[in-house]
């Protein structure tokens, strides 16, 4: 057991009068007299897997409750989406790809899921999509005590995995190439993942033959971000969940300005 636990139940032995701090609680099963484990530990573990989580402390406070579906059907509908999924994992451990817009709640929807998943002691990494790349950048550095692989191991490893706003990084060789390498390893150990990404789904311009003009007044889309190798693969690892509506922050900018 993390001493940090044993130190929390250790705290609790003088309110939990179900266990007294064990962590165990009698439970009758049919004819036989069994244990199992009190609320007190599961909240206490829940509380350990939420902080060893990586949540950006803007995001923490982040649940289903909160999560506001005023701007647009498509918002109530993900929301719906994603806490049918929480509540029901590992049933289905296909992942989620939430795509839409900026300023829609999709990180505030992949957190939510992470608390709820947590309390059925499921661990789980938030990984924010540029941080990340910049962190195996620097560890090219030799002067960089951290591996590529010592970064990498935690997003191999762990059940579930957040990777937010994918695609937020300018497309190079070298960016497709480290996505390539985190998708595939997780697709192949079929492990889950949750997305976000603000660029709507579509081909690549490459893919559609955009050209002249055309190409460059479009909109970039997720093909042209990560690539049309990945994108298809992104289909095979997670369910879409599409979103679209107002931007939730643009309208508390406009309102505090008020």
């Amino acid at each position: 057991m993390p001493k940090n636990t044993a130190v929390k139940l250790v705290k609790l032995a003088s309110v939990c009068m179900l266990c007294g701090g064990t962590g165990w609680k009698d439970a009758d099963i049919g004819q036989g007299r069994r244990v199992t484990r009190c609320d007190c530990f599961l909240e206490t573990r829940a509380d350990d897997l939420l902080e060893s989580a990586g949540i950006p402390e803007r995001f923490k406070h982040c649940g289903f409750p909160e999560y506001e579906t005023a701007g647009g059907s498509s918002l109530a509908a993900a929301k719906i989406v994603v806490e049918k999924w929480a509540a029901e994992y590992p049933l289905d451990r296909t992942g989620l790809l939430l795509i839409g817009p900026s300023g829609l709640g999709k990180t505030h929807l992949a957190v939510a899921a992470i608390r709820e998943l947590a309390k059925k002691g499921v661990r789980c990494l938030f990984c924010d999509y540029r941080e990340l790349l910049k962190q195996i950048q620097n560890s090219y550095n030799p002067s960089s005590q951290t591996t590529e692989l010592d970064l990498l191991r935690p997003v191999f490893e762990t059940e579930i995995v957040v990777l937010d706003d994918l695609g937020a990084q300018k497309p190079s060789e070298w960016v497709w190439d480290t996505v390539s390498y985190v998708l595939n390893s997780r697709y192949n150990g079929k492990q889950t993942t949750i997305i976000t990404a603000n660029f709507l789904d579509g081909p690549s311009a490459r893919e559609e033959g955009a050209e002249g003009a055309y190409r460059a007044a479009r909109v970039e889309t997720l093909g042209d971000r990560i690539g049309e190798r990945m994108r298809s693969r992104l289909f095979e690892m997670c369910r879409f969940v599409p979103m679209d509506g107002k931007d939730f922050r643009k309208k508390f900018r406009n309102a505090s300005i008020r």
